[in-house]
């Protein structure tokens, strides 16, 4: 048994990412939707790996990036009780992340991740590497929690890759 390298595992990684991107993308437009993201923890990462397929426009509505609880107040509307209540970092924010880039926006599907990538900023509860993540496909708003090991960067991809490819699951064939 051959082992890989780091470089040829990235590559399979970023091959793993373009097939499910070209997926979602073909799912979208067979259903005359567009996507919409709000983002925290990976500040954008995720819309630019859309934007990074030709023709997103066609099926790519806006990506909000909300780092701050101000931001995700102001832009999505996700009232400042629910953050001071549960964390920005939590299932509630999350969902309503999600929500929130629905109605602010001319997408029918949207996705939003939130979390607490590091090296800082962790807690007993929240240790770094948790991501709580929200889907609404359908009229139905999905959500679930992830802990991901690693550093900053690694928790981030993990993210992205993680939303990309649950986001694929929730889209009708």
């Amino acid at each position: 048994m051959t082992s890989l390298s780091k470089s040829e595992l990235i590559a399979l990684d970023s091959t793993a990412l373009d097939a499910n991107l070209t997926q979602i993308s073909l799912r979208l437009l067979q259903h005359r939707h567009m996507l919409a993201t709000a983002e925290s923890c990976t500040g954008g990462m995720i819309a630019a790996a859309c934007t990074d397929l030709a023709g997103s426009s066609q099926w790519f509505e806006r990506g909000f990036v909300t780092y701050s609880n101000d931001a995700k107040t102001d832009m999505l509307g996700v009232p400042a009780a629910l953050i001071e209540q549960h964390g920005a970092v939590s299932e509630a924010v999350a969902r309503a992340m999600a929500d929130g880039a629905l109605t602010h926006s001319q997408a029918q599907v949207s996705l939003a991740v939130t979390g607490v990538a590091g090296p800082t900023g962790g807690s007993d509860e929240k240790p770094v590497g948790t991501v709580w993540f929200a889907w609404c496909v359908g009229g139905e708003t999905h959500s679930e929690m992830q802990h991901f090991a690693g550093d900053r960067g690694t928790v981030r991809a993990a993210t992205l890759r993680y939303a990309l490819q649950r986001l694929l699951g929730w889209l009708p064939a």
